[in-house]
């Protein structure tokens, strides 16, 4: 099951979480007090960060099935990343806010290149589709590993080395990434599909010049402009959108019925992701205003730190959900994957419940102790590993296999949405420069919006589990039409 080339991904995939969640902790500080932003414009900031770069994972995917294949595109898609964060480094040595848009647009156009190509060619890594599903659980929590030392670590390392170190570290580390890849490049290549072993023709390589110019000016100008940018966002998910729905008009009828799911998927996965979001914007803003202490009582935790807490909680979750889940099939009991996902929202409502209950019970001194928002990571971790994991693996195993990386690049645009959509409603807890934090601001403010993204979340589960009757039906019928026998076969596909 496990061998060299699996593991060196999984270093590449750590040196992604340290590196990326390193420079996503520090940004909140950086635009507040560096580059003199106010919360609405740094939370749409960080919120598009978290989200413009899984957005392009749809000309990452096409990137990746058209013209250079997930071996090459993974390779590239690092050596711009430790290019984006050493701009950053630049941009905030010299206190520029265009070089540090430009270093953030080129980290997150990467980031697009890498979603769907990492995951295609992880796969292709392991000898069966079970040995993949089983074990992409642990690679997400080797992923968390390193974001849980980035989160935790680097406000400290910024104190010591300043924003400009804490990002050239960055650089560095998703150089030693790019490396790994080089290094491994010949057995790499050798599992891939032909595209990757064919030389890349001028036609193409020209092609793919042009287009990754088009798509950081527009990532930078998107940045540069959020109110405008937002609407980008919406209109190139929905392109997205539309054109996989051409592809399923075009498919027989079979494949359409099991790209549907895809659809009704991503839905689900872009509600919960705007849960998810909030850690990045709005959760992020109250640590600062609101939590004080140490964690435990002896574990110092700056405050925008307290994402760290997620990454603690998902090297734990990945680990018990797979061997949950295992022991349940097992045993004959098996859930679809959108029946997982409403016990995501399950978990999603009662950290919500949580936090409201913690902003409305808040004292005069308007504190919050970070053991409160140990137990709310704890409930948001386990549901984000199960769609975060999870689906992508769904998404795999019911694509057709010549546009596998544009259909999970879908999870992406899922992602990137939700992002945008979080950053946005963000907004109604955002303070004015100077503005004091009081007990009644935190009491009604954030009491009133947390309370009712609980109550959506309640809605979003009985929504998933109509969802999941209606796409183990589609995929009953697609087994149908192609002859199958759907014995066996249902729990794993759906």
């Amino acid at each position: 099951m496990w061998n060299r080339l699996n593991k060196s991904m999984m270093f590449c995939q750590m040196m992604f979480g340290l590196s990326f969640y390193g420079v996503m902790i520090t940004l909140t500080r950086f635009f507040l007090e560096e580059l003199n932003y106010n919360e609405a414009d740094t939370m749409m900031i960080v919120g598009a960060f978290s989200s413009i770069g899984p957005l392009f994972a749809i000309a990452g995917g096409f990137i990746c099935d058209k013209f250079l294949g997930s071996k090459r595109s993974l390779t590239l898609a690092y050596i711009c990343f430790a290019s984006g964060y050493a701009l950053l480094a630049f941009g905030a040595s010299i206190t520029s806010v265009p070089i540090s848009l430009c270093g953030i647009a080129l980290a997150s156009y990467s980031r697009g290149l890498m979603s769907p190509s990492y995951p295609s060619l992880y796969k292709r890594t392991f000898k069966t589709q079970e040995d993949f599903e089983n074990c992409f659980p642990i690679n997400y929590s080797v992923n968390n590993v390193g974001a849980l030392l980035g989160q935790y670590l680097y406000p400290m390392f910024v104190l010591v080395i300043g924003f400009k170190g804490g990002f050239a570290l960055s650089a560095t580390m998703a150089g030693l990434a790019a490396a790994t890849l080089i290094i491994f490049h010949k057995p790499l290549v050798e599992i891939c599909e032909d595209i990757d072993k064919e030389p890349v023709s001028s036609k193409n390589m020209g092609i793919f010049l042009a287009l990754s110019a088009a798509m950081l000016g527009m990532v930078f100008f998107m940045f540069s402009n959020m109110e405008i940018g937002k609407y980008i966002v919406y209109a190139i998910g929905a392109a997205a959108v539309l054109y996989f729905m051409s592809l399923m008009a075009k498919a027989k009828k079979s494949d359409a019925l099991k790209m549907g799911t895809i659809l009704i998927m991503m839905v689900l996965t872009t509600a919960f992701f705007v849960y998810y979001g909030q850690m990045m914007t709005s959760m992020t803003m109250v640590t600062i205003n609101t939590m004080r202490g140490d964690l435990l009582g002896f574990i110092p935790l700056a405050p925008e730190a307290s994402m760290a807490m997620n990454p603690l909680w998902c090297i734990v979750a990945g680990p018990i959900i797979t061997a949950v889940f295992s022991s349940l099939e097992k045993r004959g009991t098996h859930f679809t994957t959108a029946t997982k996902v409403a016990f995501s929202f399950i978990l999603t409502a009662a950290a919500f419940g949580v936090l409201t209950m913690a902003v409305k019970g808040v004292g005069e001194d308007v504190t919050i102790s970070p053991d409160v928002f140990l137990v709310i990571h704890a409930f948001l971790a386990f549901g984000e590993v199960i769609v975060g994991s999870l689906v992508v693996a769904f998404i795999l195993s019911v694509t057709p296999k010549h546009i596998e990386g544009f259909s999970v690049s879908l999870f992406s645009v899922a992602m990137a949405l939700s992002g945008i959509v979080g950053a946005v409603i963000s907004g109604a807890i955002a303070m004015e420069k100077g503005q004091e934090i009081t007990q009644q601001f935190v009491q009604d403010v954030y009491g009133g919006y947390f309370g009712t993204l609980t109550i959506a979340a309640v809605v979003m589960v009985v929504v998933a589990l109509g969802a999941s009757k209606m796409i183990s039906g589609m995929i009953a019928k697609a087994d149908a039409l192609e002859g199958k026998t759907s014995e066996g076969m249902a729990p794993a596909a759906a």
